[in-house]
């Protein structure tokens, strides 16, 4: 009889589960299509493979500012938003979508650097943007920005790397998507999208991006929609899948030598670790012309507490390129 009892209970549970779950998706999917009626394009789209892949551009200049978001960033064209006003003037600037990512479509072409690379230097091509380039990447980005300038050193005048990783660190790294894949259901399963009703949620979870206190209240508002559709995608969670291997891919194509180098490094408040910080100090080896900016006051993502510094140091390079 106890039996009977113990398995009812878990049998009810389970039930109960499945139509929360059920509830859940039933909900996100309802979300979803009122969601992408409403998340239109900023910029134009390119066919790539058969594949939709999208670039914003603006700006004014003979230079080319090509911006590379770190992983996970959903909406690049929203996140490197602060930096675009203070560099317009003095350049042309592009932010492409990997697949995966912004208003991209999804592929099924697995995230090896060089299939990154290939994507990218297409993309470019087809939108007519004229090289050579200054790339401008955050975080896991650095990867893509150094391994192009391996593989294209033509077509590459300078990069600056915002709290960008030392692929000799990723390499040694073993990448963790767990993770991503379990807020990957959180957001198939309508739980992100709740979360985001409460106040203060989408504050806590902007917190490393200062709570996107730069942005205007429209471009947070197209940040959440991107989120809930597209945040920890298969592309995306892949794409962390094969960071060590693509870090160590980089690492063989050797040193950019000859093209100049800036890191802007986070001191995350004082609390930056050792690790990080010594990492960083030991990217200037990849360029005989490199320097390091340390900015104390900000955390990872720099572009939204200090764009000003960034846009700094990129103006430089323009104007160091020019002499």
């Amino acid at each position: 009889m106890e039996r009977i009892k113990k398995f009812r209970r878990i049998a009810l549970a389970l039930i109960i589960i499945v139509v929360i779950l059920t509830a859940g998706y039933i909900y996100q999917t309802i979300g979803v299509r009122s969601d992408v009626r409403k998340y239109i394009p900023v910029g134009e789209f390119y066919y790539i493979d058969n594949k939709k892949m999208h670039l914003y551009e603006g700006g004014t200049g003979n230079a080319t500012v090509v911006f590379a978001a770190g992983w996970g960033t959903v909406n690049p064209f929203v996140d490197f938003y602060p930096l675009y006003d203070k560099i317009a003037e003095h350049a042309k600037f592009i932010v492409y979508d990997k697949f995966g990512y912004g208003y991209s479509d999804v592929t099924d072409q697995k995230r090896y650097i060089d299939v990154m690379i290939d994507e990218i230097h297409r993309l470019l091509a087809k939108a007519d943007a004229k090289p050579p380039y200054i790339f401008a990447g955050h975080s896991l980005a650095s990867l893509e920005c150094i391994r192009y300038a391996e593989r294209y050193p033509d077509e590459v005048k300078g990069i600056v790397l915002i709290d960008g990783g030392n692929p000799e660190l990723y390499a040694k790294t073993k990448p963790v998507t767990f993770i991503s894949s379990f807020q990957g259901q959180l957001i198939n399963f309508g739980i992100a999208r709740l979360l985001y009703k409460i106040d203060g949620f989408a504050d806590f979870l902007n917190s490393e991006r200062n709570g996107l206190k730069l942005l205007p209240e429209n471009l947070k508002k197209i940040d959440e929609t991107a989120t809930l559709l597209k945040a920890n995608n298969k592309n995306i969670t892949d794409e962390m899948r094969r960071s060590q291997e693509n870090a160590r891919e980089v690492i063989k194509g050797g040193k950019i030598n000859n093209i100049p180098l800036t890191v802007i490094t986070s001191g995350d408040f004082g609390k930056a670790s050792k690790a990080w910080l010594s990492s960083q100090d030991d990217l200037l080896n990849w360029s005989k012309t490199s320097k390091q900016v340390v900015v104390n006051d900000s955390r990872h993502y720099i572009h939204q507490y200090h764009p000003e510094i960034i846009a700094k140091e990129i103006i430089e390079l323009i104007n160091s390129a020019k002499k």
